[in-house]
């Protein structure tokens, strides 16, 4: 479709979320009142006018920092013909920061340290907390306007379709997981989709930011991610699995994460064809000479590759002198962060190298280069796109570059040029009858130019028709609708997404690479498993997690498996898990592994410090007193006393919680979180990667790592301790039923369906070996002597003179 035809129609109002609004706001200098400006591009041409005629809504910053942040936004003027025009003042959302947040956020983390991150230019990024944290900052700022916008939204008629968030590019990675908590919990109908406008890293690169777990979930809270060209598609979805160890299908774009399935899209943005078109036909003629004209339009920016392209085209003029006089280069650079030292020091550059190469070629009737530093009107640069005969995009690293095809619209005339393109653009990966120009090998690049100089006409007039054709059918408006069909919000009886929506459930396959290699065929296995929300599906009340049938029998039969070790470790005290799993010869660990129960009967129990003895009962007191309200209640586990407020409503919630951990901690217990749940712990060095250490050391003896091969399987954040513990050492996975930013885990699983999955491959594997004589269906004999005086109970005694070693 064309931009000619009919207008994108949205199912459900759109709320577009961009660092910018669609136009900015000048003050007049004569009247003294704020007015809009129209801001250029192709975002705005396509998107504003489905935002306008859905009644949706724009969120983004208005480019000036106000003194009054309650100002009303101006209406457009009555005489203006932007796309813009028919915004309404109330269908603009303004975000309003602190200057010095502003400047931390968009200057210190969006152009210090995402820009040359994600343009493959590590060396220049730099990476701070505290830019971190104002970028962090003000993506909640938005999300928290988007989340006032829903709310209204949801409060109307949505049988139309539920709401659309569409989140712009690298300045609002973060916002969508707040969108998506908040929303969730609030019931709000609504769906989210983000787009990428710059490259997406490879996974060597991406995993240099120091918080790229956030990002990449950050960008996972939408239901669609969107990318110019596929080979950024598969980046992402490469980080995602090697970094968060989430299950992805590479061949449909699928990732896996928070029982969610997320749609990887390449979503070539397009121009406003028709427009540049039209002022092709209408642009004065600007260029009177007879020579050749070799085009380079950029941002004064170090990934544009300028500098290398004026060697190259240096290079051509020494290689090929036949173009002296009748070629001339006319470079327009667009100022960029003038106040910067990076971008001050490359207009230095540009100008000297301008300057020498000028100095070195030009004849009295000639100048090689012609070097323009500033803003050129659109007007103006359709004139030069219509009449030069060579086009450079040549960049060292862009997301797609809009220049190129802007250049192809714009070559109305019977004897076109050639545009010549780098392959580290993403319009080099779409434009395939470019000439393709690698800008770091200046002379091949000097060679490139020479070819597309002497190209005959008919090969030209066959490559532009080509491209042009293209560029017409795949313009800016089809990038639209092609972003709201990949959403499943355009109205339309196209056809659907030829590519499936949902990944499949985990099937045995999913771990024949992860584990295969990692167990062999000849070493024992320990599986170390969590219960609540691992084994059994998370519950209203504990006693309600059931260990269902299936895994139970799976259990038994693991644990009656040569070479296989079986261990469970809770947060339920020791005999309250063993009687939930009703398995013998097993190993259980309760209350996160202060207590011990070995399948002979021997017990470990951490001991615990003197001064708390009757701190327990105190503080089960306490906390059934002050915050046992609006359904939550505590439970008691001996060692242990956990909080349950997963039926409070809501609204209640913070107060509750807040109050709950401060009494824990007034009562010298450390505060740890679970699942609608705050559990009060004995403050001892001990937890769940110190327990599942000792179980290894005592079923395996000493030199275990060197025998033994680990699987852990959690949920929790308790679980986390174990996975840090044996990290390098296990294969560690972490059931995601619940939004989680981090984790030691090197795989993540759905639920605990998906762990089921992983025993029954376990249990195929070691179906599949034959049997060792020295098996280790429970403990060893030597294991169980030594273990025979270990038979201790719950003490409260002085830890310094006592260790659990």
């Amino acid at each position: 479709m064309t931009s000619s035809q009919n207008a994108t129609t949205a199912n459900g109002k759109l709320i577009v979320v961009a660092n910018r609004l669609p136009f900015v706001l000048r003050k007049n200098d004569q009247t003294g009142k704020w007015e809009r400006k129209a801001s250029a591009g192709g975002l705005v041409t396509a998107v504003a006018p489905v935002v306008i005629q859905g009644n949706g809504l724009w969120i983004g910053w208005p480019g000036v920092q106000l003194d009054d942040p309650n100002m009303p936004i101006p209406e457009s003027d009555p005489s203006d013909c932007t796309p813009t025009a028919g915004l309404r003042s109330n269908q603009v959302v303004a975000v309003y920061v602190e200057p010095q947040i502003f400047d931390s956020y968009y200057n210190g983390c969006c152009n210090g340290t995402f820009w040359p991150l994600f343009h493959s230019m590590p060396d220049r990024a730099v990476f701070s907390s505290d830019t971190w944290k104002a970028y962090a900052a003000v993506n909640h700022e938005f999300a928290d306007k988007t989340l006032n916008a829903l709310k209204c939204l949801n409060k109307e008629d949505i049988e139309a379709g539920a709401p659309l968030v569409w989140l712009h590019d690298y300045h609002l990675m973060l916002a969508a997981n707040t969108i998506r908590n908040e929303a969730e919990s609030l019931d709000l109908k609504f769906k989210i989709g983000f787009f990428l406008h710059i490259p997406f890293p490879p996974w060597d690169i991406f995993r240099l930011f120091p918080w790229a777990d956030e990002i990449l979930q950050g960008m996972l809270g939408c239901d669609m991610v969107g990318f110019h060209i596929e080979d950024y598609c598969l980046n992402f979805v490469e980080c995602c699995q090697r970094r968060l160890g989430c299950r992805v299908d590479r061949k449909s774009l699928l990732v896996e994460h928070g029982g969610r399935t997320v749609r990887i899209r390449p979503l070539p943005i397009g121009i406003p064809y028709d427009r540049f078109l039209q002022m092709a036909h209408e642009a004065p003629k600007l260029i009177s000479t007879n020579q050749q004209i070799v085009l380079g339009v950029d941002r004064l920016d170090y990934t544009k590759g300028l500098v290398h392209r004026l060697r190259s085209f240096e290079a051509l003029l020494e290689k090929h002198p036949e173009h002296i006089g009748k070629v001339t280069m006319l470079q327009i650079s667009v100022p960029s962060r003038t106040d910067v030292k990076e971008y001050q020091e490359l207009k230095e550059e540009m100008d000297q190298l301008v300057g020498r190469i000028n100095g070195k070629f030009t004849t009295p009737n000639w100048s090689p280069i012609r070097y323009i530093y500033g803003c050129v009107s659109q007007m103006e640069l359709a004139a030069f796109y219509r009449d030069s005969a060579v086009a450079l995009v040549t960049p060292l690293r862009d997301g797609m570059n809009l220049v190129a095809k802007e250049y192809v619209a714009c070559q109305i005339n019977p004897s076109p040029g050639v545009l010549i393109v780098s392959p580290f653009a993403g319009a080099g990966e779409m434009m395939h009858e470019a000439l393709i120009c690698n800008p770091y090998e200046i002379d091949d690049a000097a060679e490139v130019i020479h070819r597309a100089l002497t190209m005959p006409e008919d090969e030209r007039v066959l490559r532009m028709n080509c491209l042009r054709r293209r560029e017409k059918e795949n313009d800016v408006n089809y990038w639209m609708r092609s972003f709201l069909k990949a959403m499943g919000t355009l109205i339309t009886e196209d056809g659907e997404d030829v590519l499936p929506t949902t990944m499949q459930p985990v099937t045995l396959e999913d771990f024949d690479e992860y584990l295969s290699k990692y167990i062999g065929q000849t070493d024992k296995l320990a599986l170390l498993l969590d219960y609540d929300g691992t084994l059994a599906p998370i519950a209203p009340h504990p006693d309600y997690a059931i260990l269902p049938l299936e895994t139970k029998c799976v259990l038994e039969r693991l644990a009656n498996t040569p070479d296989v070790f079986v261990a469970i470790v809770s947060g339920r005290n020791v005999n309250n898990v063993k009687e939930m799993v009703g398995i013998e010869g097993l190993t259980y660990a309760g209350n996160h592994g202060l207590e011990i129960l070995h399948p002979d009967g021997s017990r470990f129990v951490h001991p615990m410090p003197t001064e708390f003895e009757g701190k327990v009962s105190d503080l089960l007191k306490a906390l059934q007193d002050q915050v046992c309200k609006g359904g939550a209640w505590v439970e008691n586990k001996g060692a242990l006393l956990t909080f349950h407020y997963r039926e409070v409503p809501l609204e209640m919630r913070p107060e509750l919680v807040a109050k709950a951990q401060q009494l824990i901690q007034s009562f010298g217990f450390k505060a740890g979180q679970a699942h609608c749940a705050i559990e009060a712990k004995p403050p001892v060095p001990w937890n769940k990667g110190r327990a599942s250490i000792y179980i290894l050391r005592t079923a395996f003896g000493l030199d275990w790592s060197e025998r033994v091969r680990i699987i852990y399987a959690g949920d929790d954040v308790t679980d986390e301790d174990a996975m840090q513990a044996l990290k390098g050492m296990a294969a560690t996975f972490r059931v995601t039923q619940s939004q989680i930013v981090r984790t030691a885990a090197e795989r993540r699983l759905p639920s605990t369906d998906s762990v089921l999955t992983m025993l029954k491959w376990v249990e195929r594997h070691f179906s599949k070996r034959l049997p060792r004589q020295d098996s280790i269906n429970g403990m060893s004999n030597n294991v169980i002597k030594a273990l025979g005086a270990m038979k201790l109970e719950m003490n409260y005694t002085n830890t310094d003179k006592l260790s659990p070693h």
